[in-house]
């Protein structure tokens, strides 16, 4: 089992900008993937931004691209993502999610995010 806590959310105004964490425990060993994944009120679940533990560069989805960077510390088994020139649409509840083989996929509890305009 992988558990996984977020936090870092909040309330700021657009072209703000905020950093999310997302600290594992547990059988973090069997994790090759962390991402995170928003949703927004009405709105499925989308990937916002993932990063592979092996090497290999992060993804994102087209509507963060270059505002959002995802990142992590090893010694800290922490992912974070840095959200810069933050927009009303990213106003969402954002999820720390891991993945791994046989079937691992684990998820936080969810980090609230609210942008004004």
């Amino acid at each position: 089992q992988v558990q996984l806590v977020e936090s870092g959310g909040g309330l700021v105004q657009a072209g703000g900008s905020l950093r999310l964490s997302c600290a594992a425990s547990g059988t973090i060993f069997r994790i090759n993937t962390m991402g995170w994944y928003r949703q927004a009120p009405g709105k499925q679940r989308e990937l916002v931004a993932a990063i592979t533990l092996g090497g290999g560069s992060p993804a994102y989805a087209d509507s963060v691209k270059g505002r959002f960077t995802i990142s992590r510390d090893g010694a800290k088994n922490t992912v974070y993502l840095q959200m810069n020139n933050l927009k009303p649409e990213d106003t969402a509840v954002y999820y720390c999610n891991s993945q791994g083989p046989y079937g691992l996929d684990s998820w936080g509890q969810g980090t609230q995010v609210t942008v004004s305009s």
